[in-house]
């Protein structure tokens, strides 16, 4: 389903259009993974953003999607998914921050199962009803609060956050599987660093994969 939308893309959703993004992110930005690299190439970024966006889609930057949220730069989703798949795939992934849906449609295609949290109940139906569109019937959303997770699935071979907390959040680690990864902007105004975390022997390894800024992680529900 989502070839098909590829091949009616046009003008700035050309798919020359796509493939000059594609090439920025292998060659200038050195992502290295084809695999992740073929699921950006192939999905539709001009059908997660408002039309009068469409023309933006496939530049290499962050773009709002409405309630103060926005769609994260391509480079730093192909970033973040392609540390969660370093160590192999992973058979269960947990998002915490649906949004338009965009991350959740790219982990769809490389992983068996994503499970992915939504505050907000506008961008929960949106994004829910785009994964239907698209036929990505191995994602699974709910509306809830990011901070409690989504500990009845867990736990989790990988767990990616696509907001910013001040501090990682301890009922995400408890859900993080023997092994597993999670990746996240963690920190405040002052700056933020994208951290990969491994569990190994029940312990949380960090390493620091670069700089970013990530619209801060709330909890509750809207």
């Amino acid at each position: 389903m989502i070839e098909e939308h590829l091949r009616r893309g046009i003008g700035m959703t050309s798919q020359r259009t796509r493939e000059r993004l594609i090439q920025r992110l292998r060659d200038v930005r050195g992502i290295k993974d084809e695999s992740v690299l073929e699921a950006m190439r192939i999905t539709p970024r001009h059908l997660f953003v408002d039309e009068a966006l469409a023309s933006r889609a496939y530049d290499d930057t962050a773009l709002p999607i409405g309630q103060g949220q926005t769609i994260s730069q391509p480079y730093v989703v192909a970033r973040m998914t392609e540390a969660l798949l370093a160590d192999g795939v992973p058979e269960r992934v947990l998002e915490i921050g649906t949004g338009s849906g965009y991350q959740a449609a790219i982990l769809a295609q490389l992983v068996p199962e994503v499970y992915t949290v939504e505050r907000i109940g506008v961008l929960a139906r949106q994004a829910r009803q785009r994964f239907r569109d698209l036929r990505l019937n191995n994602i699974r959303l709910r509306l809830g609060d990011g901070y409690e997770g989504w500990a009845d699935h867990g736990p989790f071979q990988a767990i990616l956050l696509t907001a910013a907390p001040a501090r990682l959040p301890e009922e995400l680690t408890r859900q993080l599987a023997e092994g597993g990864r999670l990746v996240a902007p963690v920190g405040g105004r002052e700056g933020q660093q994208l951290l990969l975390y491994r569990l190994r022997n029940g312990e949380l390894e960090k390493e620091v994969l670069d700089y970013v800024s990530f619209v801060p992680m709330l909890g509750g529900t809207e």
